[in-house]
């Protein structure tokens, strides 16, 4: 039996399948004396389950950096830590280790103490053979994948949990009562998103018929990027609910994104005022991409952007000039976020770029017909920019179409 431990750059985790050919369970065995780990050897040579032993004297041994094993035999009588200690340091420093721990002959109540704190078994000295012993390390193993298991999927359930509350920050509910105009909006996290990032959007409908929409994306992404984005949307919704003009809302939303964010980030903002006749909308861009305004035949163009704004975020006292824009009955606008068209198309660099992401759109609309459901047209066109990807956008895509109906009824 060698008295080096085997060394890997992976943790102290369970891996493999005991039933998988070839596979043997890996054992660290932390005891310093002789007799008693020449007696461990010569049990698992009787275990009905193949292994493979290290051995370490002490707790620092094993402690001195990462050890790849799949279960630990730890002496509680160890020179540098006795009793629970020793346990308590392993546990501490590999998590996410199978533990067995061997006990005096009349100690049965420390072995229990050790699994109420977090061993998965005990074994007496002297009292286990074999078998027993190969028994003990094999559900010890088997117990702790269930653990990380469970702990996984309380994650995840955790995880969707957060994503639900960041959703409802991010993604409110329009307030919208004109029965005139009809809202489809959708969102998709990137590829590499566990959480929803920093894309964000609001539709709000003012008592003078005055409806204002902005989308917004905080750069980055992560739990600090959606936490500033729900942030400004929050801000931007009682900003606009109070009346303040379009110049004081952006400059007051740039000023809680200075002091919310915890290290440098910006955002780009586009941000729209449609008329009460729906006739015509004046548009504000912070860096962001102009809006696409279609017609009900799927007709359309981007919005120009040579007023284009500076970030939110970069330069002080900053200023965003409004365009305005005149509008068809009918008309839809399409208000999104970069992730939708910074893909890539075919296997080299190119990537999709907004000016053919919304000729992909018109021809989709085109296809649809006036009266098609917007949300299916949206889906359809993450479908199909996913597509040229070949494969899931990177980034987050946030999509907020705006629909005039002239002829809604009552």
């Amino acid at each position: 039996m060698s008295n080096a431990v085997e060394r890997d750059t992976t943790s102290l985790t369970p891996a493999g399948r005991l039933d998988a050919p070839g596979f043997r369970l890996r054992v660290l065995l932390i005891e310093d004396d002789d007799g008693d780990a020449l007696l461990v050897e010569e049990l698992l040579a009787d275990a009905r389950v193949p292994t493979t032993l290290a051995r370490v004297r002490t707790l620092a041994g094993a402690l001195d950096g990462p050890v790849a094993v799949d279960c630990v035999l730890l002496d509680l009588q160890l020179p540098d830590a006795m009793g629970l200690t020793g346990l308590t340091r392993l546990l501490r420093h590999a998590p996410g280790t199978a533990v067995v721990v061997l006990t005096g002959q009349d100690d049965e109540a420390t072995g229990v103490a050790a699994v109420a704190a977090g061993a998965q078994d005990y074994l007496g000295k002297g009292q286990v053979d074999g078998p027993l012993l190969g028994k003990a390390l094999r559900y010890a193993w088997e117990r702790k994948r269930a653990e990380q298991a469970e702990q996984q999927l309380l994650q995840q359930q955790l995880l969707a949990s957060e994503n639900s509350r960041l959703e409802r920050g991010l993604l409110p509910t329009p307030l919208l009562a004109d029965r005139h105009l009809s809202l489809a909006a959708k969102y998709r996290p990137g590829r590499n998103g566990s959480l929803l990032g920093g894309d964000f959007y609001d539709a709000i409908e003012l008592p003078d018929g005055r409806v204002q929409l902005v989308i917004g994306d905080v750069c980055g992404h992560g739990p600090d990027e959606a936490a500033l984005g729900v942030a400004l949307r929050i801000a931007w919704r009682a900003l606009v609910l109070a009346g303040l003009p379009t110049a004081e809302v952006l400059a007051t939303v740039e000023r809680v994104l200075v002091h919310e964010r915890i290290r440098p980030l910006f955002a780009t903002l586009c941000m729209v005022e449609v008329a009460p006749g729906r006739d015509s909308l004046r548009m504000s861009l912070a860096g962001h991409p102009p809006p696409l305004v279609a017609t009900r035949d799927g007709r359309g163009h981007l919005l120009p952007g040579e007023k284009l704004g500076v970030p939110l975020g970069l330069i002080p006292d900053a200023r965003w000039d409004p365009l305005d824009v005149a509008l068809e009955p009918g008309w839809s606008l399409l208000l999104y976020t970069d992730g939708v068209f910074e893909g890539r198309v075919g296997d080299g660099p190119a990537r999709l770029g907004h000016e053919k992401m919304a000729e992909l759109l018109l021809r989709l609309l085109r296809e649809a017909g006036p009266d098609a459901d917007r949300g299916a047209v949206l889906d359809r066109l993450i479908t199909r920019v996913e597509e040229l990807n070949a494969g899931a956008l990177d980034d987050d895509v946030a999509l907020a179409m705006l629909t005039h109906f002239p002829e809604a009824g009552g």
